[in-house]
């Protein structure tokens, strides 16, 4: 760019990337991993893996003078058999907490997934330059979201003046924990998730954990939760161990109660911890899983989840969304009388089935892009302005 003196910076600093549990050096630069090497080596799960390394409610954070940012960065799309090529994702430019600008990378990598045989194969491609430019004048603070479905690998950062990192402490960090509707399954971009909704009205800052498919109470995510630092912890669980039909109510109560007792070890002994049951999902309200997909709406080119138990099995121990709502009161009652820091939050109060008749599920599975604001706006309302997560402590 001529007349423009640029600061680059490649590789991009440790420091700038807020969100990432480990960074991974790769040919073309650094991928945020959301889950540790060791962990993923306890689980040789290809959808893990890829929930892992989709960086939801990762970003490069820093203080900056700079009128023009540019990011360098390597993108991998997925193409699902004969599913529509999905969309670019999107970058979400936010200063001093307002979102200002949006971006997608075109081209990249390409990831094809055999929704049948799980098999993958990877085309490889080029890195895209993402361009920022006409921000505000002076020093302020400048997040760059990184889209939270499509993996991007970080390669080089440049701006028109040097670019800082934020000071550690200035707000408090909240952990959380789900599945993929935490993750963003559905949202439209990464600021939109329900999580980053809640963050942003609270002002705090957040570290997502949430994983498609894989909040299955793990003992590796609970040992990742332990040693990470976090002013306060939210646990999404539920409808994951349903879709997999993962276990029975004998096995669910004592696997609620390791993963709990594996987080209070260390750090977080008083932290305030905050059990969260599942939000409103109707195929699995009393019909236990697994889930499978709708095979007639895929030959149409529609992503339509089924959920395929039937009601009596609830009689063999299945866990559906009501049994599991339950359980979990009942635990988070239990612990209560030793631990005066965990609390229970019903998640069909954040989207129940008064919402679902005119906020319907699209694929009977995941939230839209309205409902995943419509559950940040109430999770902030009930738990940060006025509940457990309230007052900093």
């Amino acid at each position: 760019m001529p007349g423009m003196s640029m600061y680059t910076l490649s590789p991009i600093p440790a420091d700038l990337i807020h969100g990432a549990v480990e960074l991974e050096r790769t040919d073309a630069g650094l991928l945020p991993q959301r889950l540790p090497a060791w962990a993923l080596a306890h689980c040789p799960d290809v959808q893990l893996a890829l929930a892992a390394a989709q960086p939801s409610g990762v970003r490069l954070a820093f203080r900056t003078t700079a009128r023009v940012v540019e990011v360098l960065v390597l993108p991998t799309k997925r193409r699902y058999g004969k599913m529509a090529p999905r969309p670019d994702g999107i970058f979400d430019l936010v200063v001093d907490g307002k979102l200002l600008q949006q971006a997608s990378a075109p081209g990249g990598k390409l990831l094809e997934i055999d929704m049948i045989s799980g098999a993958t194969r990877v085309h490889p491609g080029e890195p895209h330059w993402l361009r920022f430019a006409d921000l505000p004048a002076g020093d302020k603070t400048v997040e760059l979201w990184l889209p939270h479905d499509e993996t991007t690998e970080l390669v080089s950062l440049r701006a028109d003046a040097p670019v800082l990192p934020l000071l550690e402490g200035e707000r408090r960090r909240w952990l959380h924990h789900g599945s993929s509707i935490s993750q963003g399954s559905n949202a439209t971009h990464p600021t939109g998730i329900w999580p980053a909704v809640a963050a942003g009205l609270a002002g705090v800052d957040l570290f997502n954990l949430g994983f498609g498919g894989n909040a299955l109470l793990d003992p590796f995510t609970a040992r990742t939760i332990r040693d990470l630092p976090a002013d306060l912890i939210s646990l999404k669980l539920g409808i994951n161990l349903v879709n997999t039909d993962l276990m029975r109510v004998r096995a669910f109560g004592p696997a609620v109660h390791g993963f709990l007792d594996t987080i209070r070890e260390g750090i977080h002994r008083t932290t305030p911890l905050l059990v969260i049951s599942p939000t409103w999902c109707p195929i699995h309200e009393t019909t236990p899983g697994p889930t499978m997909f709708d095979g007639k709406a895929m030959e149409q080119g529609r992503l339509l989840f089924r959920a395929m138990g039937n009601d009596a099995e609830r009689r063999q121990g299945k866990l559906t969304l009501g049994v599991i709502r339950e359980q979990l009161q009942r635990i988070v009652a239990q612990r209560t009388g030793t631990d005066a820091h965990i609390h229970y939050l019903d998640g069909s109060a954040l989207y129940g089935a008064a919402d679902n008749a005119h906020l319907p599920l699209p694929d009977a599975l995941h939230p839209d892009a309205a409902t995943h604001r419509l559950i940040g706006e109430r999770f902030h309302a009930q738990v940060f302005a006025d509940g457990v997560f309230g007052q900093r402590g």
